[in-house]
């Protein structure tokens, strides 16, 4: 199973975000810089995220994203469960199969995605970004205010 590109995102919003000590909130831009992604699309999934409850957007010159609830309560299944949106692999409704009312393929294909979903709540955001991630996203952060911090080259 490949995530989409949204989940994927998603995540790495949420992973950007995991480090709270911070005196700003971050901003999209900021995120979208660091990721190299478009800002309009990383808007979309930012979106996302607040709806379900995981970001919050402050409005405003202060403004920015910060994580809606501690990292330690993000569980990683949940989230890629709710980015990615679909209940089941496969949907034989909407098929015009010989095999339909006889194909065991759908459970077991069903019961493979509880089971990776239930393997990826085993852990949290703040495991995910514990030690060398949680390290990389803070010099991430620091690269990021340093060169925001630069001056303007002049050209000539």
């Amino acid at each position: 199973m490949q995530l989409t590109r949204f989940s994927d995102l998603g995540l790495r919003v949420l992973m950007y975000l995991a480090h709270q000590d911070r005196p700003e909130p971050v901003t999209i831009a900021e995120i979208a810089t660091q990721f190299q992604v478009p800002t309009n699309h990383l808007t979309k999934v930012v979106n996302k995220l607040g709806h379900l409850g995981w970001v919050s957007t402050l409005r405003g010159r202060h403004g920015g994203l910060r994580l809606a609830q501690p990292a330690t309560r993000i569980r990683v299944g949940d989230v890629v469960q709710q980015m990615e949106g679909h209940e089941q692999l496969i949907d034989c409704a909407g098929l015009d199969c010989v095999l339909t009312g006889r194909c065991l393929l759908q459970a077991a294909l069903n019961a493979a995605l509880r089971a990776f979903y239930d393997e990826l709540n085993r852990h949290t955001l703040a495991d995910v970004c514990a030690k060398r991630t949680g390290e990389a996203i803070i010099q991430l952060h620091r690269q990021f205010l340093d060169q925001r911090s630069l001056p303007a080259s002049s050209s000539h």
